[in-house]
């Protein structure tokens, strides 16, 4: 058990003592001198950020000061972003140094997409689907989604194809916001996103430096609330360079999920295995080899009712 003391009796921070440690943190340490230097305890902290609508416990900022938790939720990472303002920081000082650990942790996990990669993206894929007007869930709940992916010849992400099954927990909804998120280095703008049954594509956004893609997939009817529907689209990618693994986010409880990688005849991984994630920060757990079996090449995962956090399949090559 850890007890929890807020120190309102610290000295405050120099500034070139804060500067320092803005500049290599680590984190915990970066943002205790912060709050040092301004003077400040941590109930006026936590009365600061209420005011810019964000909601932090006392004992969680204390935990992060020490070092005992890193904000990973996306209500806390907004909370560290209204505290560099709180604290009169540099932009980005401390979301900088919360990745970078994020990615030291990373490198611990071979082949695994950066903790900062992906709050970028979470960003990112906020923004763009708040430009189309989507909501959290879009008035859908996931009742069953299969995703195939290609590995080519040149142990590249060359495409996805999604199949899903929703039903419709409110009336009049008549689209789906689908998400693709390529390898570093890929280019979004040349990615190819087809329609191939029971939809139509819409509006379309990318950003160049997450690689996300976002686009809308159009019905052709209005679903009432309780109709079920089935549709399916594919990604054609092919851009970015080797591919060692492939995951995907659950932001809600639903359905089942399988996860079918298909690898090139002429470019078979020497070891596979599943993996899970409560956060993009947290360690990875759930690890199961997988054997490439049958005539596709191919390796596969299946949840029977997926839960929020992440599900991949990741692989090594020779």
């Amino acid at each position: 058990m850890l007890s929890v003391t807020e120190h309102t009796d610290v000295a405050p921070a120099a500034p070139a003592e804060l500067d320092t440690v803005l500049r290599g943190g680590p984190f915990h340490v970066a943002l205790r001198a912060a709050i040092a230097a301004r003077g400040l305890p941590l109930q006026r902290v936590q009365h600061h950020l209420s005011r810019h609508g964000v909601k932090v416990g006392v004992t969680s900022l204390s935990y992060w000061q020490q070092g005992a938790r890193r904000p990973q939720r996306p209500e806390s990472l907004r909370a560290v972003r209204a505290l560099e303002e709180i604290l009169q920081l540099p932009d980005e000082s401390l979301i900088r140094l919360l990745a970078a650990s994020g990615e030291r942790s990373a490198a611990r996990r071979p082949a695994a997409r950066s903790y900062r990669s992906l709050v970028a993206a979470s960003d990112v894929l906020g923004r763009l689907k708040s430009e189309l007007g989507w909501a959290l869930d879009g008035g859908l709940h996931t009742l069953g989604h299969h995703e195939r992916v290609r590995i080519g010849a040149r142990r590249e992400l060359a495409g996805r194809e999604s199949h899903h099954i929703v039903r419709a927990h409110r009336d009049g909804i008549d689209r789906f916001v689908a998400v693709y998120h390529g390898d570093p280095g890929c280019s979004p703008q040349h990615l190819r996103l087809h329609a191939v049954e029971n939809c139509r594509t819409g509006r379309v956004r990318w950003d160049q430096d997450t690689g996300v893609l976002v686009a809308e997939l159009l019905f052709g009817t209005r679903l009432r609330s309780g109709d079920t529907f089935l549709f399916r689209y594919g990604v054609e990618d092919g851009t970015a360079g080797v591919c060692r693994e492939y995951l995907h986010g659950f932001g809600f409880p639903g359905g089942q999920y399988a996860l079918q990688v298909r690898f090139d005849a002429g470019a078979l991984p020497s070891r596979c295995h599943r993996f899970t994630q409560h956060s993009p920060a947290a360690p990875r757990g759930g690890r199961q080899e997988l054997s490439v079996t049958g005539p596709d090449h191919s390796v596969h995962v299946v949840e029977p009712r997926v839960r929020p956090g992440l599900v991949g399949i990741a692989w090594d090559w020779e």
